[in-house]
């Protein structure tokens, strides 16, 4: 097993050695004061039970330093069972923004987020469509950001970065350390030109480029996934087009999962899209992810029974930890949280663990999302 072991931490090295210099290498976007923007742009939030949340938004796209006749606001409610719709629509009798609330209920067999995204695209009339979710928080200069990247660089498809807010608690501080570990997975992947993930809380593509790519055609039966099945799409048809934002201006805030519960059944979401990638690359980063964690777990109780020698067990386990380090000590300092880096220590004792039941419930699973109870297994309706 030794060897095995630790042939799976040097292939998890190498992937993530090589994406911490691929992020160092990244240059920071800093669009020039001088800079005025000329791109239309629609911002799409799909909302489901959102009423705590959505004004917060709706008022954070009211400060945006851009053009108000360049912008418009689409928020598209997945049968919301709270007052979402209506907070939405009276906002919309004082605010000064090109802003639509859309009902999901009135396409017939339309539900789910990616249907929400589609309708979104279809009613869109910006050339840039950005897309947020409605528990988030943005920046006055997140727009005006993506349309610097956009008209500089031409991409067709553009990530941004997203953080946690609001962290009081060490569970939701060690989510943050965690998640921050996957936006820059993420990102870094980009830059060299491998892009793996995304996030959907903070995206942009072209209208056009959706329905080159054909949508969400060939992973309709996946729940989750409106985000990086799109990303995977628009890179095999268009390699050199996708980008990441990599500007703190750009980052989306949002927050951190209060229970085990509902972090568990997030990651679960997220993990459940993992055995419909059709890159090869793609595949072999997640398969060493697994692989190192699996392998990881096992070796405790093989170190323990003296299946495993000590110094295999120490090699494997301080490699790990030094390379996940150096990476995460880049991008906490990216995202202005390197203060909470410390929280990596005890996410180390977790995450093995929780990676392996999350994929496999992910695969053979269900999950409970937004009030909804949804089987990996099945064909979701869109």
């Amino acid at each position: 097993m030794r060897w095995l072991l630790l042939f799976s931490v040097f292939w998890y090295s190498w992937i993530i050695l090589r994406r911490w210099l691929a992020w160092r290498r990244m240059p920071v976007t800093a669009p020039p004061a001088a800079f005025q923007p000329s791109t239309a742009i629609t911002v799409i939030i799909p909302v489901r039970n959102e009423a705590e949340n959505i004004l917060h938004l709706l008022h954070d796209l009211e400060r945006q330093h851009y053009p108000r006749e360049l912008l418009e606001v689409l928020v598209i409610d997945d049968h919301s069972d709270d007052e979402t719709a209506t907070l939405v629509e009276q906002f919309i009798l004082a605010s000064g923004l090109q802003i639509k609330c859309l009902q999901l209920e009135n396409y017939v067999k339309y539900i789910g987020k990616k249907a929400a995204v589609q309708v979104g695209v279809e009613q869109a009339r910006g050339e840039l469509l950005v897309f947020t979710d409605g528990d988030c928080r943005v920046g006055p200069e997140w727009l005006r950001s993506y349309t610097f990247v956009y008209e500089t660089d031409q991409p067709y498809f553009i990530s941004g970065p997203v953080s946690f807010h609001n962290t009081h608690t060490h569970f939701e501080r060690m989510q943050l350390v965690e998640f921050a570990s996957l936006i820059g997975i993420g990102g870094a992947s980009i830059a060299l030109g491998q892009p793996n993930m995304c996030n959907g809380a903070n995206l942009a593509y072209r209208k056009d480029i959706f329905g080159q790519v054909g949508g969400f055609a060939g992973n309709e039966a996946i729940a989750s996934g409106d985000d990086e099945f799109l990303l995977h799409k628009v890179h095999q048809a268009f390699p050199g087009r996708v980008k990441f934002l990599k500007s703190p201006e750009a980052i989306v805030y949002t927050s951190a999962r209060k229970t085990l519960i509902s972090f568990f059944q997030q990651r679960v979401r997220w993990a459940s899209k993992w055995k419909s990638y059709q890159s090869l690359q793609v595949q072999l980063v997640a398969l060493s992810v697994f692989l190192v964690n699996l392998l990881l777990f096992l070796a405790i109780p093989a170190a323990l029974w003296g299946n495993l020698p000590a110094w295999a067990f120490l090699l494997a386990y301080f490699t790990k930890f030094a390379v996940d380090f150096l990476f995460l000590r880049e991008i906490t300092n990216f995202l202005q949280t390197r203060r909470f880096l410390w929280y990596f220590l005890p996410l180390q004792f977790v995450y093995t663990p929780y990676v392996l039941i999350a994929a496999v419930w992910g695969l053979l699973g269900r999950y409970n999302w937004k009030g909804r109870t949804i089987k990996t297994y099945e064909r979701q309706r869109v």
